[in-house]
């Protein structure tokens, strides 16, 4: 999907224009979520034993509890924190379409589950004149996982993509090149995965699947299960470069980008340091938007796009890929 200008905002660099309007919109429908659950919990005060349940142990059992004003208080302090964290994102760093459509998602998820938590968790305490007797939190706690993810996803397809920016200079003269026949075809295939980020993962899953049984709550299961969908779509890769561009996709299908050969400025091999570069391992955003797709540290490709976007992708054989790349790039100008 491409997209021109964006009307009424003005930038140098069009991709501020795009990811300001999604930071925008994004941002104000986890806002209207979170005051909506609040605006319901309140309502619902004369109906409430005070204090209110705030916490579960392992057990299901109710050991915490706060004042109803302080619970409406901690959960929107931590709804607009977390807002103003991945709008952040998205503001600054969205040069890329899918650090835009991540950063809208993740937005909108994170203030629906704060809401459906807000409200879930006073919902069963509701006529009830002891906090301790309120019900286990699963039933609900499921909910705020699983219940934003339709927005979320919604969101996210909301995003427009990046316009299409082909480059006007050629492919610098020391950039590695794969000698080809004029007219000859080549592709490179490499799949991706491992190292330390698949190890964090699977230790992720395991422990919450751990909890889970301890605490005989059996539907919290459904937290691990999404977690191995995660590390799964964001730890095991496909990458292409054919005559086209660049291809990376997720061994589940989704995410996934492609940088068209006329949109490479240079493609370079280096060395990749995941947690130091990019904050840790997976499809992650570093510092200025550049866009990592690094399970684990190591060899890599550099990409240079146009309009000052990066991609890096830790890959072996990264001076096969990194050439014909270069090659392919070659061709288009």
């Amino acid at each position: 999907m491409t997209t021109g200008p964006v009307p009424g905002i003005r930038t140098a660099e069009p991709w501020k224009a795009l990811a300001r309007r999604s930071t925008l919109w994004s941002s104000a429908v986890a806002l209207l979520l979170l005051v909506a659950s609040a605006a319901v919990t309140v309502a619902w005060r004369d109906d409430l034993p005070d204090p209110v349940a705030s916490h579960w142990g392992a057990d299901g059992q109710v050991d915490g509890v706060m004042s109803l004003g302080g619970w409406v208080a901690v959960v929107l302090g931590t709804g607009v924190g977390c807002t103003l964290l991945f709008g952040a994102i998205g503001w600054f760093w969205g040069k890329a379409a899918m650090t835009r459509r991540v950063a809208a998602g993740v937005t909108v998820w994170m203030g629906g589950l704060l809401a459906v938590m807000q409200v879930g968790a006073v919902a069963g305490q509701r006529g009830l004149t002891d906090a301790a007797q309120a019900p286990d939190s699963g039933g609900w706690l499921l909910a705020a996982y699983l219940v934003p993810l339709v927005p979320a996803v919604a969101a996210a397809l909301l995003v427009p993509g990046d316009p299409h920016q082909p480059a006007t200079e050629p492919v610098p003269a020391d950039a590695e090149r794969m000698p080809l026949a004029d007219g000859e075809r080549a592709v490179w295939l490499r799949r991706i995965g491992g190292g330390t980020g698949l190890w964090v993962g699977a230790g992720s899953v395991v422990l919450t699947s751990a909890m889970a049984v301890i605490g005989q709550q059996w539907g919290l299961l459904v937290v691990p299960a999404l977690l191995a969908v995660l590390f799964a779509a964001m730890m095991v890769f496909e990458v292409r470069v054919d005559a086209s561009g660049l291809r990376v996709r997720s061994a589940l299908g989704w995410p996934r980008t492609f940088v068209p050969a006329d949109e490479v400025v240079a493609a370079r091999v280096v060395e990749v340091f995941a947690f130091r570069q990019f904050g840790g391992w997976g499809w992650r955003v570093g510092p200025g938007g550049s866009v990592g797709i690094v399970p684990r540290s190591g060899q890599g490709i550099e990409v240079e796009r146009t309009g000052g976007r990066t991609l890096t992708i830790t890959v072996d054989d990264a001076e096969s890929g990194a050439a014909l790349l270069n090659t392919m790039a070659d061709r288009t100008r």
